[in-house]
């Protein structure tokens, strides 16, 4: 584990909640989008679909919902609710971010995205935020079979990197996430947003209240 000594040769981050702060103006479409239709959603229904990819928040959905298709209209309505509310000016940068990927860039760490958002969406968000350029590989969960808490997708993002799991160190913001990484076998750092991370995941991880403390422990991450 990173706070033990565990040194890596490559970094993997999540993205929404962890790089941009786009988690919070989410949750706040689904719940007034919801509520509009008629089929309220609380925060904790919400919270639910936190850190997995769009295939599998469907699913849970459905049964709050009542139907896959109202599901899928209302995911649809949250797409463009966000979208006016941002017009095309992306999301904020989280706390500590964009000085953590200089940093890393700098000491040429390579880096890679492993997000639960569909890969096209990545794309877009994440040029959008100015963050392409921090980047090799960038993935998506509509690229695996199996999305987090599975393992597939770090190890898809360890692949890329031409690495095993073992050598990376995943910044994760959901405990979903960082149970994905810990079944690939990397070292997790957890940086919680929404939800406080699960009591069996949280010993298993090196967990800060932000991007912003991982920068003065990062140079001891990572081989020269």
């Amino acid at each position: 584990m990173p706070h033990t000594g565990r040194r890596f040769t490559a970094a993997i981050f999540d993205m929404d909640g962890l790089l941009l702060d786009s988690e919070r103006p989410i949750r706040d479409a689904w719940l007034r989008q919801s509520a509009a239709a008629g089929t309220p959603l609380s925060e904790a229904d919400y919270l639910q679909t936190v850190g997995i990819n769009r295939r599998d928040s469907l699913r849970v959905l459905s049964d709050m919902l009542g139907s896959h298709a109202i599901a899928e209209a209302m995911y649809e309505a949250v797409d463009r609710e966000v979208e006016a509310q941002f017009q095309g000016q992306g999301f904020a940068l989280r706390p500590g971010a964009l000085g953590l990927l200089q940093a890393l860039q700098a000491r040429r760490v390579p880096c890679a995205v492993a997000s639960s958002t569909r890969h096209a969406e990545v794309l877009r968000r994440l040029s959008l935020a100015g963050l392409l350029g921090f980047f090799g590989p960038i993935h998506g969960g509509d690229q695996v079979a199996r999305g987090k808490p599975h393992p597939d997708l770090f190890e898809l993002a360890a692949r890329s990197l031409g690495c095993l799991p073992e050598q990376t160190l995943v910044f994760e913001d959901s405990s979903f996430g960082a149970r994905g990484a810990l079944t690939a076998g990397a070292g997790v750092v957890l940086v919680p947003d929404l939800k406080s991370p699960d009591p069996e995941i949280a010993p298993r991880c090196l967990v800060l209240s932000s991007l912003e403390n991982a920068l003065p422990l990062s140079e001891a991450w990572f081989m020269a």
